[in-house]
């Protein structure tokens, strides 16, 4: 793999925990967006063999010896990424995991920002897998982007995102755990960078309604609500701009 390509080097980054089921189509599918030369896997204190099977795929693998959560595993793939950088920086295309094949479909997350047209792109899913009801984690989000930037977010927890490498670093430090998607698109906005949704054909697997699902939710809308609270309100409305 070479370098970037001036202002067109797109590097994913992918943070994992116990995907070792997905991750291969994932990474392999990554490879095939244009632009990108780098695919980081975050191997987040996985207990399967999701680090070995996205380093067989092609992934540069970062691995946690413990889980640090999502935010950690997002700074640790993005300073991985400094390293492999020569010259101008890549932009960071940040995927799940789980996506598998449909990570291909990433590609217009990464034209507006490879364009200068946007400093984050942020994806919604245009075929949807019923989320099993976290709903009212979705619905603070949302409000609490409205009242914080003044800005309409369609599926503000989606965290496949495209972001310039200036406004990652402005987005740091990252908000903890499952907060940091929320976090990020109010620090940015209140910054004055332009952030742009796109419409994708892209899929998760689909969320259970089992106790550890219900567990992963009360932990995402802790998060999020950590993450509102050290965000004051604010009444001046911000431009809002979809792709």
């Amino acid at each position: 793999m070479g370098g970037p390509q001036g202002r067109n080097g797109v590097a994913v980054v992918i943070p994992a925990k116990d995907e070792e089921d997905r991750v291969e189509a994932t990474v392999r599918a990554a490879f095939t967006i244009p632009g990108v030369d780098l695919v980081v896997v975050v191997d987040d204190g996985s207990a399967d063999t999701t680090g070995k099977v996205a380093k067989a795929a092609g992934a540069r693998v970062v691995r946690h010896g413990r889980n640090r959560g999502k935010a950690g595993a997002m700074e640790s793939g993005a300073e991985a990424v400094r390293l492999f950088d020569e010259g101008e920086p890549r932009h960071l295309l940040f995927l799940d995991a789980d996506l598998a094949e449909t990570a291909a479909a990433a590609a217009p997350l990464v034209e507006p920002v490879v364009a200068g047209e946007a400093d984050m792109t942020i994806a919604t899913f245009v075929t949807r897998v019923k989320l099993g009801g976290h709903g009212f984690v979705v619905r603070l989000a949302k409000e609490g982007i409205r009242r914080a930037a003044g800005w309409e977010a369609t599926q503000p927890l989606n965290g496949q995102r495209c972001l310039t490498r200036a406004a990652f670093e402005a987005a740091r430090p990252l908000a903890r755990g499952f907060g940091v998607e929320t976090a990020m698109t109010i620090d940015l906005l209140r910054k004055g960078f332009r952030v742009v949704e796109v419409e994708v054909e892209m899929a998760h697997r689909a969320t259970g309604t089992d106790w550890r699902a219900q567990l992963h939710r009360a932990r995402q809308f802790r998060d999020v609500g950590l993450a509102l609270a050290r965000r004051t309100p604010v009444t001046t409305l911000l431009p809002a701009s979809r792709h």
